[in-house]
């Protein structure tokens, strides 16, 4: 009768055990999977794949549209863009933005739609290593990769990254496959006009399109322009390298 008492409790000893080293197996992986990604181009993400596999479920063909170009080789317009649109702390802050959370919050205590408050690192992260959608779960993995890009990789490497995976349109993905596919240019070529068009649609970048921008994005892009001016234009990128 004894051994049968023990035996739930050994049970849950081997469980607890077991999840520990599940858990433990994982952190060393995704370390260093990030610590990797820190110097090896990153040629793909899952939310390529995410995209590859929904339109295969959908019976259609997705071509991915993607090619990785290196820092140097990036619109100084576009870095400055997507900086000015999605997250203007970017320098100053550790992936997670607090100052945007408790507005975001306070807003959402008024009455008015929760609204996203996700930086540029955060963004990096759900796009590389996740999928899209909302979940406690994917929240908690954004949350942690988040973490680890922001101690292991340099803010100029997160933002080459982010501007190397980020979706422009279906099957778009990149600053150089969205400079062809909307403007037929390099993604060196982009004018600060164009630049602040793709930093505009990213919100919804199967939604809108930067080339025939509607009225909407247009505004959106003019209040971008501004915005980088604002910033200090090509100098503020220099704070990436502090």
């Amino acid at each position: 009768m004894g051994a049968v008492r023990r035996l739930p409790r050994a049970l849950l000893r081997r469980l607890l055990k077991g999840a520990a080293l599940v858990v433990a197996g994982f952190a060393v992986l995704s370390l260093l999977l990030v610590l990797l990604l820190r110097e090896v181009p990153a040629y793909g993400s899952m939310v390529m794949v995410e995209r590859k596999v929904q339109a295969w479920l959908a019976g259609e063909a997705l071509p991915i549209r993607h090619q990785w170009r290196p820092w140097e080789t990036l619109s100084g317009h576009a870095k400055l863009a997507v900086i000015a649109a999605e997250d203007q702390r970017f320098p100053d802050h550790h992936g997670f933005d607090l100052v945007e959370l408790r507005r975001a919050w306070s807003a959402s205590r008024d009455g008015a739609r929760l609204r996203g408050a996700s930086t540029i690192s955060q963004q990096t992260a759900k796009n590389l290593f996740l999928w899209t959608g909302r979940s406690w779960v994917r929240k908690g993995l954004e949350a942690w990769f988040t973490l680890l890009i922001e101690t292991l990789w340099p803010k100029q490497r997160v933002l080459e990254v982010y501007l190397n995976i980020v979706e422009w349109d279906s099957g778009v993905f990149g600053l150089e496959a969205a400079a062809q596919h909307y403007f037929g240019v390099s993604a060196d070529r982009l004018s600060e006009v164009q630049a602040s068009r793709l930093a505009a649609v990213l919100p919804n970048p199967r939604g809108w399109n930067a080339a025939r921008p509607s009225p909407y994005v247009e505004r959106r892009s003019l209040w971008i322009r501004q915005q980088m001016r604002n910033l200090g234009g090509a100098g503020y990128l220099e704070r990436l390298t502090d």
